[in-house]
């Protein structure tokens, strides 16, 4: 029997919905052809496969022309490959975990200007009564004093008195140099020794003694003063400079330990000298910095 409407029956496809299942020609018994259907579904998974496998040979094809490309882009000319005998040896590429190192550097030790006004060769600066005292007159907090006479020599024992001659000469000695000033009948002089070191300079200091004078300098308006008379005196060093003073009155009274004022003034000037000396060594020491 026929099933359907007129012309051939219809081809039955499992995979296809609702297409019609053949049946045996001329039977009776609508049973299914098992071995038909079993045969038929075997072809198909062959055409599957090969279907398959044609397409993984694609696409296989397809990557080895793809990594062929690269390979030809990667080996151009005009990026040719660099040999490995070009590149640089492990050991002369820097190190991605190394800390750079720097030199130490530090500022040079300030110039002591003590060193340049503790001896000859280093001293080198102008010098002079005006410079090492200059101006017309000393302040000394509220006082003024008027500077009077100067005198310089190369001959420092005719410049003193007592056993400090026998001091500046036996230690060498090169220059005298003494500026008088006076305030309100009071009259004192600073005596600057100059030695060619330090330690001259400070031994003469060591060896004088209470009778070690420097000789006070009248002139220009300052009559004579402690000729005959008790004054008072001092002597210090600094560097290769050796410096005394003597303060009197000028009327040519002895001077006792209750005349504060001869103390005060001779104090001031002794101290006045040392800054002077100080700042000479100062100014020298800036001027070798920045040269």
């Amino acid at each position: 029997m026929s099933y359907g409407q007129g012309g051939p029956p219809s081809q039955w496809d499992p995979w296809k919905p609702n297409s019609e299942q053949p049946w045996t020609a001329g039977a009776s018994d609508p049973t299914p052809d098992w071995a038909a259907l079993a045969e038929a579904s075997e072809s198909r998974s062959r055409r599957r496969r090969v279907f398959l496998i044609g397409g993984g040979a694609f696409a296989t094809l397809a990557i080895g022309t793809a990594v062929a490309m690269a390979v030809v882009s990667a080996n151009d000319d005009d990026k040719p490959n660099r040999p490995t005998s070009s590149l640089p040896a492990s050991g002369d590429l820097p190190s991605a975990s190394g800390t750079p190192s720097f030199a130490p550097t530090s500022a040079p030790p300030p110039l002591d200007p003590k060193e340049f006004v503790s001896s000859k060769a280093k001293d080198t600066a102008p010098n002079g009564p005006d410079i090492l005292f200059p101006g017309t007159q000393l302040t000394m907090g509220s006082t003024v004093y008027k500077k009077a006479a100067k005198a310089d020599t190369t001959t420092c024992a005719g410049a003193v008195q007592g056993t400090l001659p026998k001091v500046l000469t036996d230690n060498g000695c090169t220059r005298m140099m003494r500026v008088t000033y006076v305030k309100d009948g009071i009259a004192a002089t600073v005596g600057v020794a100059v030695f060619d070191t330090e330690a001259q300079a400070l031994k003469a200091k060591t060896q004088a003694d209470k009778r070690s004078i420097v000789k006070a300098l009248d002139g220009s308006g300052v009559k004579p003063f402690c000729a005959g008379a008790i004054c008072r005196s001092t002597t210090n060093s600094f560097g290769r400079y050796a410096y005394f003073t003597i303060t009197g009155f000028t009327n040519g009274k002895d001077v006792t330990k209750k005349d504060a004022q001869v103390f005060t003034t001779g104090d001031g000037l002794a101290d006045f000298a040392f800054q002077q000396i100080s700042r000479r060594g100062q100014a020298q020491a800036s001027a070798a910095a920045n040269q």
